[in-house]
């Protein structure tokens, strides 16, 4: 495990690498972010932006995604993933939010985490994003870099690597840290092939080192 002085290398890195780092799901408002976040579990940002650039001309508020069959709502966002369940959990989110609301997305995490499709990553995004409420949200890349860098441990689940890495980072930088980790694991420290040999952060990352170790090997066999 990375110690604080390593902790605050990692975080000096990132936002040298990637400073104006932000979300890149497209939205004008609270109602149609927390759309865009539920339709982007399992499925890439771009995606997402490709479907709401027409989803989000016909569909302004609430009322409107409860007046379209399901059917219709459906095929609206076919081509993103798992749409059938995404499609019931947009409207039921709808539905709440004109019974419970008065048609407003409310703005913490606690009365996020109640509508339907909203879980906490995406109450963390929403509270964040649109009302600036501290929050790091954990997605594959937070929790992959997080993982590699030893900053939190290979056994972690995803909110004990949450609550990991609000400790060791400054409540006034979670935002921050959580695009830039974001931007790190999507452009960088990627899934498959992550960029170690150019990495400036090799030398704290044992995970990098072991990976760098194996291909040196590999080419010397």
């Amino acid at each position: 495990m990375l110690n604080k002085s390593q902790v605050r290398q990692c975080l000096d890195v990132m936002k040298e690498m990637y400073p104006e780092a932000q979300c890149e799901l497209n939205h004008d408002n609270p109602f149609e972010l927390v759309i865009a976040v539920l339709l982007s579990a399992q499925c890439t940002d771009n995606l997402v932006n490709k479907v709401t650039a027409s989803l989000f001309k016909k569909y302004k508020t609430p009322e409107d995604f409860l007046a379209v069959p399901l059917e219709e709502l459906q095929q609206d966002i076919k081509s993103i993933g798992l749409y059938r369940n995404k499609s019931k959990n947009i409207r039921k989110l709808c539905q709440m939010l004109i019974d419970d609301y008065d048609g407003e997305v409310p703005k913490t995490k606690t009365e996020l985490m109640k509508l339907a499709g909203v879980g906490r990553k995406t109450a963390n995004v929403v509270a964040s994003v649109a009302f600036r409420e501290p929050a790091i949200a954990v997605d594959t890349h937070v929790e992959r870099v997080a993982k590699r860098l030893a900053i939190c441990r290979w056994k972690d689940s995803v909110l004990e690597v949450e609550q990991t890495l609000m400790k060791k980072v400054p409540k006034d930088e979670w935002a921050d840290t959580h695009h830039r980790m974001i931007f790190f694991g999507r452009y960088h420290c990627k899934a498959r092939n992550p960029q170690c040999p150019e990495c400036p952060l090799l030398d704290l990352c044992r995970e990098g080192q072991k990976r760098m170790r194996k291909t040196d090997k590999a080419a010397t066999n």
